[in-house]
């Protein structure tokens, strides 16, 4: 499977607005679309979906904690039953509306501290795992790509589940081969140093941390962003980039 890129996307909510969503539409894969817990309304998921459609860009739900003032960013204490629960109300929710305009969800990825949660808690991830699991179709989970990722696919394995993973086009990676904190200096890559990071990961399948590591980093999908102009004119250098090493 080539190199994909994936965006968070349909996060205005009423009359806010956040992100360029038509402006990076045509240049991405997968559109990791808000469900309204953490960012996105009922009309915004649906102009979302428009723009996927429009542009053959396949569909993500984009889960979050109900968390709608802090953008989803604050963990929430949940039993498993109640993320199982909110999990599986955004997906159909997302789901039912793209069936209705003759679309299909293909993945789920969660936002923000409920993704961050899932990687860092096994429990949580559990939790994540069983519930697009027993959705009533097939659908496929993004996670983050580290050293535990064959762990991870043999928990997926054990309910049936398949599994994507991501990397991340403008962050920094530790010497453990897991993202490095935003508290530490350097952990968000400049412009050159990230679309290095782009060339190394769909040339060789590899990063350099840190400290200066050649680490193994297997990915199904790169993270881009595209809240600004700048953030745009980067998604489309990067897909240049991933075009051209895929011919």
């Amino acid at each position: 499977m080539a190199l994909k890129l994936n965006c968070d996307l349909g996060e205005s909510f009423g009359s806010w607005t956040m992100g360029m969503d038509s402006a990076v539409m045509p240049h991405i894969d997968q559109a990791n679309i808000a469900c309204g817990f953490h960012a996105g309304d009922p009309l915004v998921m649906q102009k979302t979906l428009t723009l996927a459609k429009a542009h053959g860009v396949s569909i993500g739900a984009h889960p979050g904690y109900p968390d709608l003032v802090g953008f989803g960013r604050r963990s929430v204490k949940a039993s498993d039953a109640e993320i199982q629960a909110l999990m599986l109300y955004q997906i159909a929710a997302l789901d039912g509306m793209a069936a209705s305009m003759g679309l299909s969800l293909e993945y789920v990825k969660p936002h923000g501290a409920l993704y961050n949660d899932m990687m860092a808690d096994t429990a949580v991830r559990k939790s994540i795992m069983q519930a697009v699991a027993s959705y009533h179709r097939p659908i496929v989970l993004m996670l983050q790509g580290t050293p535990e990722a064959q762990q991870h696919r043999a928990e997926a394995a054990q309910l049936g589940l398949n599994l994507w993973f991501e990397a991340f086009a403008d962050r920094c990676y530790a010497d453990d081969g897991k993202l490095l904190s935003r508290t530490q200096e350097g952990a968000v890559h400049n412009k050159e140093k990230m679309l290095a990071q782009v060339i190394q990961l769909a040339n060789t399948g590899t990063v350099t941390s840190v400290s200066g590591h050649t680490l193994n980093l297997h990915a199904d999908t790169l993270c881009v962003h595209g809240d600004n102009i700048a953030g745009v004119e980067s998604i489309e250098e990067i897909r240049r980039l991933i075009s051209g090493n895929n011919a």
